[in-house]
C-alpha cells in the first residue's frame, strides 16, 4: 500500500510539472504582441527573439542527456525551474527597459535552456512511473502540459486585456511558477542509469544514442507527428481565412477545436494504447491526421473542412507521448535517447513553421500542407519502432 501511496503522488508530481511548465512557457508566447509593441520590433527582430529560445532550448536538452544520470529528475527539475524562472524575469525585464536585442534574446536563451532541461526530465520521470505502475500514463501527462498551455495562454491574454504591465505578469510567474515547479519535482521518485567512471550512462549516452537505429526511428515518427502538431500551432487559423474564407474569429475557433480535439485524445490515450498497444495506436493516428489534413485541404465548404480540423486533432494526440515512452523504454539509456527524441520534435517545431510558410507564399497555406501529410505517412510507416524491445518487453 505504502508503494502504491509513493506511486501515486510520483503520478501526481509529473502531471503538475508538466502543467506548469506549459503554463510559464505560455506565459511568455501569450505576451509576444507586448513584447514586440515595447520594444518596437520588426518580424525579422521578433525571429531573433524566437532564434534565441530555440537555441536555448535545444542546448538544455543537449545536456540534461549527461546530466539526468548524475543528478536524477528530481534535481534537473530543480535547476530547470530556477533556470526558467530567472530567463522569464531577464528576458521581461529586457522587453520593458528597451534593451537590445541581444540582451533580451540571451535571457529567452536561459528560459530556453530551463525548459528543454524540464522536458526531457519530466519525460524520463513520466516514464519510469509507467513502467513502476504498468500502464500507459503518458498521454496524460502531456494532457496536462495543453492544459498548462491553454491556462496560461488564457490568463496572458486576460491580463493584456487589462493592461496589465508584462514586467509585473513575468515577475510573479517568475517567482510563484518557479517556486511551485522546483516543489513539485519533490513527489518524483528517484530512478536514474548507472554512471559509469567516464561519466557517461551504462548502455549509450550522448553521441551514441544518434546511431541507434531504433531511436532515430523513433525520432522520425516524433518528427512527423510533432509537424502535424506544430504546424496547427503556427498555421491553421490562418489556413482557414485565407483557404476557405472564414472571418478571424472562424480562424481562432477551428484553432481551438483541433486543441481541444487534441487535449481529448491525450485524455483517451492510456485506454487506446492498451487496447491497440503502441504502433497500432501511431498507426490509427497517423490515418486520422492524414485524413482530417486531406479533408481540411480538399473540402469544398467551411463545415467539412471544421470535421478535418478534428480529425487532424485527435491524429496528432498521441504520437509524441508514444514516443517519448518509447525512447525511455530501457531505463538505462533512457535520458539520452529522451534527449535525442526530444531534440528531433524541437526540430520540426522550429524547421516546419518556416517550410510551410515558403511553401505557402508560392501554392497558398492549404496547399502547403501537404508536406505535412508526407511526414505523417512516413511516421505511421515506421511506427513499429514504437514497441518495446524484445529484451524489455
Amino acid at each position: 500500500m505504502e508503494d502504491a501511496d509513493r506511486q501515486a503522488r510520483w503520478v501526481r508530481a509529473v502531471l503538475l510539472v508538466f502543467g506548469l511548465a506549459g503554463f510559464e512557457l505560455a506565459t511568455w508566447l501569450g505576451r509576444l504582441p507586448d513584447v514586440r509593441d515595447a520594444i518596437d520590433a520588426s518580424t525579422g527582430a521578433m525571429a531573433v527573439l524566437i532564434l534565441g529560445l530555440a537555441v536555448g532550448s535545444i542546448g538544455g536538452l543537449t545536456v540534461a542527456g549527461r546530466m539526468l544520470p548524475r543528478l536524477g529528475a528530481p534535481r534537473c527539475v530543480r535547476l530547470a525551474a530556477a533556470a526558467i524562472a530567472v530567463g522569464l524575469a531577464w528576458a521581461a525585464a529586457g522587453a520593458a527597459a528597451g534593451a537590445p536585442l541581444a540582451v533580451i534574446a540571451a535571457g529567452l536563451a536561459v528560459f530556453g535552456a530551463g525548459h528543454g532541461l524540464c522536458d526531457v526530465s519530466m519525460n524520463v520521470s513520466g516514464a519510469a512511473v509507467e513502467r513502476r505502475r504498468a500502464r500507459p500514463l503518458m498521454p496524460w501527462f502531456h494532457a496536462a502540459f495543453s492544459v498548462g498551455t491553454l491556462v496560461g495562454a488564457g490568463v496572458a491574454a486576460l491580463l493584456a486585456a487589462a493592461d496589465v504591465p508584462l514586467l509585473a505578469h513575468a515577475l510573479v510567474v517568475a517567482a510563484v511558477g518557479g517556486a511551485a515547479l522546483a516543489r513539485a519535482s519533490r513527489g518524483f521518485g528517484e530512478e536514474r542509469a548507472p554512471v559509469h567512471a567516464h561519466g557517461t550512462d551504462s548502455a549509450a549516452a550522448g553521441s551514441s544514442a544518434w546511431r541507434d537505429r531504433r531511436t532515430l526511428l523513433i525520432g522520425v515518427v516524433v518528427l512527423g507527428m510533432t509537424l502535424a502538431e506544430g504546424s496547427a500551432n503556427d498555421w491553421l487559423a490562418l489556413a482557414m481565412v485565407d483557404g476557405h474564407r472564414t472571418s478571424n474569429a472562424g480562424g481562432t475557433a477551428a484553432y481551438a477545436a483541433f486543441v481541444a480535439a487534441m487535449t481529448v485524445g491525450r485524455l483517451l490515450g492510456p485506454a487506446v494504447l492498451e487496447r491497440f498497444g503502441r504502433a497500432g495506436v501511431v498507426r490509427g493516428c497517423a490515418a486520422l491526421a492524414t485524413v482530417g489534413l486531406l479533408v481540411l485541404i480538399l473540402a469544398p465548404g467551411q463545415e467539412l473542412a471544421f470535421v478535418g480540423v478534428v480529425l487532424w486533432g485527435f491524429g496528432a494526440s498521441l504520437g509524441f507521448p508514444v514516443g517519448m515512452s518509447a525512447a525511455a523504454d530501457d531505463p538505462a539509456r533512457a535520458a539520452s535517447s529522451v534527449a535525442v527524441v526530444a531534440t528531433v520534435g524541437y526540430v520540426a517545431f522550429l524547421a516546419g513553421p518556416l517550410l510551410i510558410g515558403t511553401l505557402g507564399d508560392q501554392v497558398g497555406l492549404l496547399d502547403a500542407l501537404g508536406v505535412v501529410v508526407v511526414a505523417v505517412l512516413l511516421a505511421g510507416a515506421v511506427a513499429g519502432a514504437t514497441r518495446p524491445p524484445r529484451h524489455l518487453a
